[in-house]
């Protein structure tokens, strides 16, 4: 592998890997709060995208349309968290989790109803399908230069939100502890919609990126990056932001990069390379790179 290669393995796993962080940062905000793995998040990730198709027949320009899907997503976190998560507030984990694929299976049928199962192109516009020339070499799509400057400015203004608001500081204060954050007078049900304002608005810009990057869209679009974010916030440490970044872009290296040293005939085996990641990240640091164990009181 060249420099030129190499440089282009390396934008496009940077552009993976930040697809995988959008989603997954959704995942650890939701985690760390409500405690509920939200497997509904690839849902919104995917009505994102079609929200973008939908629009994109009224022949506004492509930020107008992007800007009006990422509002649906949010209205669509919006719904989800009052109609299905509030009620079962309270009640046991595995009851949150089985809502949860409840509000997966039930958006995944109303997305076939409404849109057919066929897949269908998504609207990508030209001028970011262009080839970029970088020099020594180094020829990167458009889309993946878009997505891992989309990606770092959402992140970047999302680390200045939880770090400079008073809204973000109670969310973190939250997540540390949810009692202790309501003796302080935190209200509990504004720092919940928040998180999945902030999840569901990143999952739809996700969805765009994602729909741009393979080019076309389906109703269960949303499964495959749930499932690579999930196991990105276990093996970063479930519940931490910042491990959910590092274990996104741990993935989408090692998948991009696997793809280019393995020989065409094992390239099929990029997902396994996933969940083998994920088991040795259980046996030898089962609560992630940057978690932390905290002991039960009994």
């Amino acid at each position: 592998m060249n420099f030129g290669q190499f440089g282009q393995q390396f934008v496009n796993g940077l552009s993976l890997g930040s697809i995988y962080a959008l989603v997954a940062i959704g995942l650890a905000m939701i985690f760390g709060i409500l405690r509920l793995i939200n497997f509904a998040h690839g849902e919104v990730l995917m009505l994102g995208a079609f929200a973008t198709y939908f629009y994109a027949r009224s022949g506004l320009p492509f930020l107008v349309i992007a800007v009006l899907a990422v509002l649906t997503t949010v209205v669509i976190g919006l719904v989800m968290e009052r109609v299905a998560y509030r009620p079962a507030r309270g009640a046991p984990d595995v009851a949150l989790l089985l809502t949860s694929l409840g509000v997966s299976i039930a958006l995944q049928n109303a997305a076939v109803l409404a849109f057919s199962a066929q897949p269908k192109k998504f609207p990508t516009p030209r001028l970011i399908e262009q080839q970029v020339d970088l020099g020594a070499g180094v020829q990167i799509s458009g889309t993946n230069l878009v997505t891992v400057g989309v990606a770092l400015a959402l992140m970047a203004g999302l680390t200045l939100f939880v770090t400079r608001t008073q809204l973000g500081v109670s969310m973190r204060a939250t997540a540390e502890n949810v009692t202790a954050a309501q003796l302080m007078g935190i209200n509990i049900t504004t720092v919940i919609v928040a998180a999945f304002v902030i999840g569901s608005a990143m999952a739809g810009v996700a969805g765009i990126l994602w729909g741009a990057r393979v080019g076309r869209i389906e109703p269960l679009m949303g499964f495959i990056p749930v499932l690579k974010a999930f196991v990105a916030t276990v093996i970063g440490g479930f519940g931490s932001i910042p491990g959910a970044v590092l274990g996104a872009y741990i993935l989408g290296f090692g998948e991009i990069f696997l793809v280019a040293w393995l020989p065409d005939a094992l390239t099929s085996y990029r997902d396994a390379f996933v969940f083998t990641a994920l088991i040795l990240v259980l046996l030898v640091r089962p609560q992630g790179i940057l978690g932390s164990t905290e002991p039960e009181k009994i």
